[in-house]
């Protein structure tokens, strides 16, 4: 059995890592581009790194897939597969933003089976916001059991977005921070309704917060409504929805064509 109070106590010192170089409490920080648009920063590579130590000396037995680590194929064979995003919502992170989180999941055979996210820099006056779920078990934040949103029409659906696309100009935009991860979390608390991309992605973008959506109630799949698996051999899917149950056929079949057009293999 792994030791879950141990567990939380290495991914709450991961965001105190992070949080102790955060320029919003006026640190100094060195980033740059990995690749074109995508930010790192040191921060990044100072929690992956902890967060690699701890997690294997936790787990030994546990494969390893890190945004921030060279992909080790050997992963595949391993039944039990951390997925860790150190620093998920990095552009906030680098900006001063507090929409950022540590993501750390733990698979089993493809699914997850044990999900947390700190975000530090949020509700500074309680420690941050702390979320966790286990599979078949449930999901909280800071303590508290989350129920998802209940929401059963798609017009006036809150989603946490920039904007909104013409043809979705009857969704209702609510904050957006720039981890994904917080994004799908805001529907798994009833902050929102309908978290949706059309972009390739990660699995260790959204194992974590996956696991606390549905946990919570929710929905959450690819963006044509398939489920999602993890662990695989090219750790990408094709967007993911996030939503209420009672919306989400409604968000799939809306989404449909955009969905085919924007999926082609980068």
């Amino acid at each position: 059995m792994i030791d879950r109070k141990r567990l939380e106590a290495i991914v709450r010192e991961a965001g105190r890592i992070a949080l102790a170089t955060w320029p919003g409490d006026g640190h100094a920080l060195t980033s740059w581009d990995k690749a074109p648009g995508s930010p790192v920063c040191s921060a990044d590579l100072a929690v992956d790194g902890f967060l690699k130590a701890e997690l294997r000396a936790l787990l030994p037995a546990a494969g390893w897939l890190s945004e921030e680590t060279v992909d080790a194929p050997s992963r595949l064979n391993d039944a039990l597969v951390w997925l860790v995003d150190p620093i998920d919502g990095t552009r906030d992170f680098i900006a001063g933003r507090s929409g950022w989180a540590v993501s750390v999941a733990l698979v089993n055979t493809r699914r997850p089976l044990l999900g947390y996210l700190y975000a530090p820099a949020r509700r500074r006056a309680e420690g941050g916001e702390f979320w966790s779920a286990e599979a078949g078990r449930g999901a909280w934040r800071n303590g508290e059991r989350l129920a998802a949103s209940g929401r059963d029409s798609l017009p006036g659906a809150r989603v946490p977005a920039k904007k909104l696309a013409v043809e979705d100009a009857d969704l209702t935009l609510v904050d957006q921070p720039n981890s994904i991860a917080l994004r799908m979390a805001m529907v798994a608390a009833d902050e929102a309704d309908l978290l949706a991309t059309l972009r390739w992605g990660y699995e260790w973008d959204i194992a974590a917060a996956g696991l606390i959506a549905r946990e919570a109630g929710g929905v959450v799949t690819d963006a044509f409504g398939h489920p999602l698996n993890y662990n695989k051999h090219d750790p990408r899917a094709f967007g993911v929805l996030c939503s209420s149950t009672g919306i989400h056929a409604a968000a799939v079949s809306r989404l449909a064509d955009r969905a085919a057009r924007y999926s082609v293999q980068p």
